[in-house]
């Protein structure tokens, strides 16, 4: 039994109504909402949705930037036992028109902006405009029953980044985030943090990180989108106490040098690192600019759940780079070659948050979690003799070069190994004779100079010769896709380009 009754209602029923729950750094001059005043907004929107006629089950969709009215609109669709959808506004217009007629959408929330990339139909609510479609209209002040879930209600969809192909609707059951965000938020949890979020709402890592902050009484310092020197600006003016990040935002961090000298980050407590792997030289960054802050490690995944890892049953301190050991209501296996392993192979979980299964698309839901039960994340994990796991690679990033299966993220270690380096991503080009060839990116470290041959041989130098980038292009820093993760899609297009006709 779980602490709460609905994802919408999860407010901490501990904080006082008059504390500050959400800092929206959105407009202008920063919006402070109190708990109280949430609860009655988000009651509000529940009762606009069904004074519009909305039922349980419908879907409706929210595209904007972070900001407190998207909060809002989740909640009061939660309560009123409506699916959330949130877009990826960063996706082609095409794919968005897509993606809200895949789910079935029958009304769209948004800011003025984001909407303009949305199909004239269904009809919208619009954040930013007056009259009968703004968003004071829509809301209906009030009391509301928040709707108690059933087995096999869908929370929200969120839509997969299409990195490898169309994005997939990822159903959440309203359920199984109920028990993630009693994990998240249970006695041994860190309570009452101010909690630095700017991440996208659309993706899980944003959106899971609110929901646990506001559920254990703390305050959400809300960005409408990250940058680095408006990040470090946010946690130094607000005082946050913990921060949430992929590692791409970490690494641009690192490089605003005087952004980061003005900046006092000394109540940053907690920094957790997530949703894409980690480095060794980057998590030594990371300790370096919040000195006094816990640099978690962490890991998940959208169609697995927030809830994968946690400390070991016997008190060990976690290894820099583990993502932690099985959490105790988690079950957790590696798979290689078809078999379990005790050692490394394929990570497989299973846990109530996993997912319904991708909207529309049974075949590929039937692919995704076995016949037992565990989702196949298709993320490649070893585990040491104590029950540490680490990431490896992605086992879908792997390619052949002559007869070798190289991974990425073996050869991108090495090249972060070179003291110039700050950030590095290898991919595959296609070859006739070998098959694929890697290829590298690299951002340098600031101040400091690296020639292409310097860097290949620097490769040859510390990893098997077939590893070895064929060619290595320079970059002022990473292209980021709407996740904040490297986008290695346009990272393959460039490199296309850039070779042209060109032989490896």
């Amino acid at each position: 039994m779980t602490r709460y009754a609905n994802l919408g209602a999860a407010l901490s029923p501990t904080a006082s109504p008059d504390a500050v729950a959400l800092i929206d750094l959105s407009p202008a001059e920063p919006r402070e909402v109190s708990y109280g005043e949430l609860a009655a907004l988000s009651r509000a929107a529940a009762r606009g949705f069904v004074r519009r006629g909305l039922r349980r089950g419908d879907a409706v969709a929210v595209i904007a930037a972070n900001r407190l009215e998207f909060l809002v609109s989740v909640f009061g669709a939660l309560q009123a036992g409506i699916t959330a959808v949130p877009v990826n506004h960063k996706l082609p217009v095409a794919t968005i028109a897509s993606l809200i007629g895949d789910a079935g959408v029958k009304l769209l929330l948004g800011d003025r902006q984001r909407l303009a990339l949305c199909p004239d139909t269904p009809p919208r609510i619009d954040f930013d405009g007056a009259g009968p479609a703004g968003f004071q209209a829509f809301l209906d002040p009030g009391e509301f029953e928040p709707v108690p879930p059933d087995e096999g209600d869908v929370a929200m969809v969120i839509y997969t980044s299409g990195s490898t192909g169309r994005p997939k609707g990822v159903m959440f059951s309203h359920l199984g985030h109920l028990w993630a965000l009693d994990q998240r938020t249970n006695a041994s949890s860190p309570r009452g943090q101010r909690t630095l979020v700017a991440a996208p709402l659309y993706h899980q890592n944003g959106l899971a990180s609110c929901q646990a902050a506001l559920a254990s009484g703390g305050a959400v310092v809300l960005l409408p989108g990250f940058t680095a020197a408006s990040y470090i600006d946010a946690a130094s003016t607000h005082h946050a106490t913990m921060l949430t990040a992929v590692p791409t935002m970490i690494a641009l961090v690192a490089r605003e040098q005087e952004a980061l000298a003005r900046a006092d980050l000394s109540a940053v407590r907690i920094v957790r690192v997530s949703s894409a792997p980690s480095t060794p030289e980057l998590m030594a960054e990371a300790r370096r600019i919040f000195p006094n802050a816990t640099i978690v490690n962490g890991f998940g995944t959208t169609e697995g759940g927030p809830v994968c890892f946690g400390p070991h049953p016997r008190g060990l301190v976690q290894p820099d780079m583990s993502v932690g050991c099985a959490h105790p209501e988690v079950s957790l296996r590696l798979v290689r070659d078809g078999r379990e392993s005790d050692e490394e192979g394929v990570l497989q979980i299973r846990s109530p948050a996993l997912m319904l299964g991708y909207r529309g698309l049974p075949d590929q839901s039937r692919r995704a979690i076995t016949a037992d039960g565990y989702y196949d994340t298709g993320d490649i994990f070893r585990r040491d003799a104590d029950g540490f796991f680490y990431f490896a690679s992605r086992a879908d990033d792997m390619f052949v070069c002559g007869g070798e299966n190289i991974f990425p993220g073996e050869v991108e270690a090495v090249l972060l190994g070179h003291p110039a380096v700050h950030e590095a991503a290898v991919l595959p080009i296609a070859d006739a004779i070998k098959g694929h060839k890697p290829v590298a990116f690299v951002v340098l470290k600031p101040g400091m100079q690296a020639t292409e041959p310097q860097l290949r041989q620097h490769a040859l130098d510390h990893a098997p010769p077939y590893q070895h980038p064929r060619r290595v292009w320079f970059l002022p820093e990473m292209p980021l896709a709407g996740t904040n993760k490297v986008d290695r899609r346009r990272l393959a297009e460039l490199a296309g380009t850039l070779l042209g006709t060109d032989s490896l």
